[in-house]
């Protein structure tokens, strides 16, 4: 009976995760639409953001909790799945155009970071010190997402077509709400479940708490992706996997050191090379295809059968 209940804390933290995701994305993007920032840099940033926020809150939760094998495997299992599995799917859907600064700075960028954290991950921890260096990173890439935004700014929405500020407001204040205790819902509920199966915290992080902070991306997502909104499709995934690994590791590292198991070097390494294809799959026509899709969903297939 308890292992019943435990899964159906489980099913209500996520759907607290995915609802206050939905809500907090819909609120931040109707106030920066108010001031005109452009639709990549939503994609980047407030969309990437409030759909990571599920990871952020579960990380830092099970860092502070002591289960910080969930910490690294949640934000690597997510990365590795947003790629294959949500632009895998999203593609498969509807060929997606890609940014040409998303091609020349912002995959290499994603992978140029997730290969630093499996440098600072070597020694077997991330230390306050590697926290300071992801944190810092992170303040250079809300930087040059700025001086992104001063060069691109969108054209002033009509008045008419904006949501009331208040609602906006409240939409992203209730959102958050249901992140942080849908968060601490789903630690304690994945713990005990591990616990009882005999799963290793790697595996249930890489893979059932990945799953579950990776729905708001896989909605979110698709849903750009059916409304020919590719440049949030594509930004939510690629802003998203940034700040997974520079905001999420960065602060939980800060909070308290996060060890960093052997096995996780594969699992970088997967995360790299998830990178790497996707930045060969679109950088010649700067286009997502269902080809590309079909390869990717392969290859996280592969991926799965690796660790099980």
């Amino acid at each position: 009976m308890s292992m019943v209940l435990q899964v159906g804390l489980l099913a209500l933290g996520f759907w607290m995760l995915i609802k206050g995701a939905d809500w907090f994305v819909e609120g931040t993007s109707g106030i920066a639409r108010r001031f005109g920032i452009p639709q990549l840099i939503i994609g980047l940033t407030i969309v990437a953001m409030g759909t990571s926020a599920p990871e952020a809150a579960v990380s830092i939760t099970a860092a502070l909790k002591g289960n910080a094998g969930i910490t690294i495997g949640n934000v690597v299992g997510s990365n590795i799945l947003n790629i294959l599995i949500i632009l895998g799917l999203a593609s498969v859907i509807v060929p997606l155009a890609v940014a040409r600064s998303t091609v020349r700075v912002e995959i290499p960028f994603m992978i140029a970071i997730t290969a630093l954290l499996l440098g600072l991950g070597v020694d077997g921890k991330v230390s306050l010190a590697d926290g300071i260096v992801l944190t810092a990173a992170f303040a250079v890439y809300l930087g040059y997402l700025f001086v992104m935004a001063k060069k691109n700014p969108e054209q002033e929405p009509e008045e008419s077509k904006l949501s009331p500020l208040w609602k906006s407001l409240l939409g992203a204040a209730v959102g958050l709400v249901l992140i942080v205790w849908g968060s601490d819902v789903t630690v304690d509920a994945a713990t005990k479940i591990a616990q009882f199966i005999g799963l290793s915290d790697r595996f249930i992080g890489l893979t059932i708490v990945a799953l579950g902070t990776s729905l708001p991306e896989l909605f979110t997502s698709v849903t750009a992706a059916r409304r020919g909104n590719a440049d949030i499709a594509i930004g939510n995934i690629v802003g998203s996997n940034i700040f997974n690994i520079l905001f999420v590791v960065g602060l939980s590292a800060l909070i308290v050191p996060i060890p960093f198991a052997e096995a996780f070097r594969f699992d970088m390494l997967v995360a790299i090379g998830a990178g790497v294809l996707l930045l060969l799959c679109c950088a010649k026509n700067r286009k997502l295809g269902r080809k590309a899709g079909v390869l990717m969903l392969a290859a996280y297939a592969l991926y799965f059968l690796a660790i099980v």
